[in-house]
């Protein structure tokens, strides 16, 4: 089940130009930029950096790679995308505009699902006052085997046996 968005006080486009703004040497909104953040926040999927470049290069935007892979990062560093480093591959997620949560990765299919758990949420609540730490946030992935991934294997043990 996809997670709902959440309200938020500026589009995802003026919060990076504010950004961009307040950078110690201020920098432009260029349009490739601008078609880069319309095409990643139409859609709420998780995506690396390659698999971005095909889906633009497919829907016909003339977005270098270059301007992909320095854009990523300043969409992070923005506080727009949160980079999730699984393994050798690094995936890009919404921080904006969604609620706080975690990942479940099948490690046989790479699906991914988004969670939420209040109690993980107090949990780390917790650890971090009884540390007086002042988080300003949080990657957790949980990696293992899907249901239908299971299922599958489960299946094919029984045709075998």
């Amino acid at each position: 089940m996809p997670l709902p968005a959440v309200a938020v006080s500026q589009t995802p486009q003026d919060k990076f130009r504010e950004y961009l703004a307040s950078r110690p040497k201020p920098q432009r909104f260029t349009e490739q930029q601008r078609e880069l953040l319309e095409y990643i926040f139409a859609r709420h999927s998780h995506f690396d950096a390659d698999e971005l470049l095909e889906k633009l290069k497919a829907a016909k935007k003339r977005v270098s790679r270059a301007t992909v892979y320095r854009t990523l990062s300043k969409l992070v560093d923005a506080g727009l995308l949160r980079r999730i480093e699984l393994g050798d591959r690094t995936v890009y997620d919404h921080d904006y505009g969604y609620p706080a949560h975690d990942h479940l990765v099948c490690e046989r299919c790479h699906s991914m699902t988004e969670f939420q758990s209040p109690e993980l949420e107090a949990i780390l609540q917790r650890v971090s006052s009884e540390h007086l730490f002042r988080p300003s946030g949080h990657t957790l992935v949980i990696r293992g085997v899907c249901a239908a991934c299971n299922a599958a294997q489960a299946a094919k043990h029984r045709l075998i046996m």
